[in-house]
């Protein structure tokens, strides 16, 4: 018998959606050193402006990189406050004085923000980011910097490359079952998306960034169902005009002829069959043999869609190869930037209460002052060169590419929407150099400093580190 339930909320209503505890990105996500650093500056009285330039180190296997990560970092500093909660946790450590976590009490960050705008087109060893503030501030927030704009910054990278390998065919972010967390999973989609990729199959990444969802079926789908014309017909029942069939489950050719007879009867009932997928074996020749069987069935129309271990190396190697593919699902090796997964990203101090320093160690020398990068086209308005000089210069026919982003920790301008900014990765990508392009091989991009910089290098080697850029 069942029991009448009271009309209003029903049983498990609310229970769908996991409460899960989540903490607000707040200035405790740092590296322990940074606050001992900063307990250090105040005890010694070494509170004064500092400049920190944010940039990456060269990769054996990127010619460029793609800025990525900017309007969710300004966002964060703007608000950027430790809560009474943190500040019982610092004190609970047993490592910092009452007068240090009384100065953490009054934190925000009060300093300028200096960046390439998103999507723009930057090289190995040049700042994209330079953060000047009182030291504390700007030590405090390095590991944040760090964090906040290196993952952005390394799968928007990987993802022009395989937007530039694909020649123009689609692809969709398919990477969320392998990325490493939630919030992976949402920068990747977001990071994507800006650098090219036409959609994701991350839903709460469309709702959040108002990126385009797409999807089509699992092989769980296709098993469930007493034979793979069944599972197709069911599925074109629900989504009569945005259906697209898998067909490699039992084998790809017959998988298509069984996709065929399906879309026939779609088409009585005034529907048409969008696409299949391929999901394993040699995509180059059963992408040939599937497009046959389309066209001598009449539906040339039908997009064939490839999935399964792709990255911009793969899709070349197919594509080099005659393969009939319309469009890529690209996951595991977009989500993990797998042939590349981390940046050599650093944060260094450049310029201290008005004296310029850098470090000199054999291999990660760094240079000092406040600076700003300087592009130079040719006729053609392809790049040619770079040139890092001070931030005070400017440099006939060069364009400076860093803006001020935050002044005094506020932002000075609304973020750009995000369809502007994959506007803007499509021209900087179309303007590199062809040698710049290429996936297949390293090439340096000529980056030069300037004189004006050079001659604050060789101020601070003589010691004497006085040398204003003002």
């Amino acid at each position: 018998m069942n029991e009448r339930r009271p009309a209003g909320r029903q049983p498990g209503a609310g229970r769908g959606r996991i409460r899960m505890k989540h903490q607000a990105i707040g200035p405790l996500f740092t590296d322990l050193y940074e606050l001992t650093m900063a307990a250090g500056y105040l005890r010694h009285h070494r509170t004064a402006e500092a400049t920190f330039s944010l940039f990456v180190r060269d990769s054996p296997v990127r010619n460029y990189f793609l800025a990525g990560g900017l309007e969710e970092t300004a966002a964060i500093l703007s608000r950027l406050r430790f809560t009474s909660s943190d500040l019982d946790y610092l004190k609970k450590t047993g490592k910092f004085g009452e007068d240090f976590l009384d100065d953490l009490a009054g934190f925000r960050f009060t300093g300028r923000l200096r960046a390439v705008p998103e999507g723009t087109v930057f090289f190995p060893e040049e700042p994209f980011v330079e953060v000047t503030a009182p030291i504390i501030e700007a030590q405090i927030v390095e590991t944040l910097l760090l964090n906040s704009f290196g993952f952005p910054t390394l799968i928007a990278s990987k993802a022009a490359r395989i937007v530039e390998a694909a020649e123009g065919r689609a692809v969709v972010d398919f990477s969320l079952r392998r990325t490493q967390g939630f919030d992976a999973g949402l920068k990747v989609a977001r990071s994507t998306y800006m650098a090219g990729f036409s959609a994701t199959s991350n839903v709460l990444a469309g709702k959040q960034y108002k990126i385009p969802i797409s999807g089509t079926m699992a092989h769980s789908f296709v098993t469930a169902f007493d034979c793979e014309s069944d599972a197709f017909s069911a599925y074109a029942e629900v989504f009569p005009d945005d259906s697209v069939f898998l067909i490699d489950t039992y084998d790809t050719v017959e998988g298509a002829k069984n996709a065929v007879r399906v879309a026939r009867e779609m088409y009585t009932r005034g529907h048409r069959l969008r696409g299949v997928r391929l999901d394993s074996g040699d995509m180059a020749d059963l992408s040939r043999r599937v497009r046959k069987l389309l066209v001598d069935a009449g539906l040339p129309d039908v997009q064939i869609i490839a999935s399964s271990g792709f990255d911009e190396y793969k899709i070349a190697d197919v594509l080099g190869r005659g393969a009939e593919i319309d469009a890529f699902g690209v996951g595991t090796n977009a989500g993990v930037s797998a042939d590349a997964p981390a940046l050599d990203i650093v944060y260094k101090l450049a310029r201290f209460a008005g004296r310029n320093v850098r470090k000199l160690s054999p291999g990660k020398q760094t240079l000092a002052g406040e600076k700003q990068v300087f592009r130079r086209r040719d006729a053609a308005g392809k790049f040619a060169e770079d040139i890092i000089g001070t931030s005070s210069e400017t440099i006939e026919g060069a364009e400076p590419l860093m803006e001020t982003i935050m002044e005094d920790g506020r932002m000075l301008h609304r973020p750009p929407a995000l369809e502007e900014i994959r506007r803007r990765v499509r021209s900087q990508t179309a303007s590199l150099p062809d040698a710049c392009r290429r996936i297949d091989k390293k090439w340096t991009y000529p980056v030069r400093i300037s004189g004006r910089l050079q001659k604050i290098q060789e101020e601070v080697d003589k010691g004497r580190g006085k040398w204003s850029n003002s």
